[in-house]
């Protein structure tokens, strides 16, 4: 186990297996990074962090489809929609 960042650690698989109680307790506090052969295969992190950042990448991709309705609505003309009496025939 070897700490690269202050919240973020680096576990070979092996060190997995034996230890992960002491794993999963950095992964509370941080970013675990799993490596097998000395390459990145997967992340651990906390449930909060992973809520964390589920939260923010929906929070971005409504900014994102917020901004192109935004542009198609600015780009449109009446002639585009369909009004309700016509939708409900």
């Amino acid at each position: 186990m070897i700490t690269i960042e202050e919240n973020t650690t680096l576990v070979g698989v092996s060190e997995l297996r034996t230890g992960i109680e002491k794993i999963l307790e950095k992964a509370r506090k941080g970013l675990v990074i799993i490596e097998k052969r000395r390459k990145p295969q997967a992340v651990l992190m906390s449930t909060e962090e992973y809520t964390h950042m589920q939260n923010v990448l929906e929070m971005a991709e409504d900014l994102v489809l917020g901004f192109i309705a935004q542009e198609r609505f600015k780009n449109s003309k009446d002639s585009d929609y369909i009004n309700i009496e016509s939708l409900l025939k």
